[in-house]
């Protein structure tokens, strides 16, 4: 994530703390993002509960545009796991204790968790896989718990195909549609809406 992104996404995250809710993220990766949720989350006094099965996104597989190879699970090379990343990524900015980390996939673990519904998180961001099917499933299975008045934050955003995948510009499209969201905020691909009614 660029430096002015995660700097907007920041600033979503310390006004959300502000509803002394948990803040949600899917897709942790290596752990960056999750730092700046997991600091405003300090600040307030709640937590970051970020989700991710760390078998890597996509374009992040073996042969494609954005494998890394240090990012392979070493008893299954073919296969990636960000997982350790990121706990030596919370572990070193010492933010492990306002982290709840899931694993699992996006759908599964917001059934386990409670999802579809409560209005239990102040902030949702969504930032996991980018397929049409991935992106859709995040959405429908964690936005129906944003509270009132949350925030909705999407990376990744591209309303021009020639820039990026269409999935989160689709995901932006169905919230603004919903009459559910207000667009408060933009920084490049980044797109934060406030929850203004129910709906999803």
């Amino acid at each position: 994530m660029p430096r002015d992104e995660g700097l907007a996404l920041y600033a979503a995250a310390v006004e959300a703390a502000g509803l002394g809710l948990p803040l949600l993220e899917i897709g942790s990766y290596c752990g960056r993002s999750t730092l700046l949720l997991a600091d405003a989350a300090r600040a307030a006094g709640t937590v970051c509960v970020t989700v991710d099965h760390h078998r890597g996104s996509e374009e992040q597989q073996p042969g494609q545009e954005y494998a890394d190879p240090e990012l392979a699970d070493p008893d299954h090379p073919g296969r990636m796991d960000t997982l350790p990343f990121l706990r030596r990524t919370l572990a070193s900015a010492g933010l492990e204790e306002h982290v709840v980390a899931v694993v699992g996939a996006s759908p599964v673990a917001a059934r386990a968790f409670g999802g579809n519904g409560g209005g239990r998180f102040g902030l949702v961001f969504v930032d996991g896989g980018h397929t049409e099917e991935h992106a859709q499933a995040d959405y429908a299975s964690w936005v129906p718990s944003l509270a009132p008045g949350g925030l909705l934050a999407i990376h990744d955003v591209f309303p021009d195909p020639a820039d990026g995948g269409q999935a989160p510009y689709r995901v932006w499209t169905r919230a603004l549609a919903s009459g559910a969201f207000a667009e408060v905020a933009r920084q490049r691909s980044l797109r934060v809406l406030r929850r203004v009614a129910l709906g999803h």
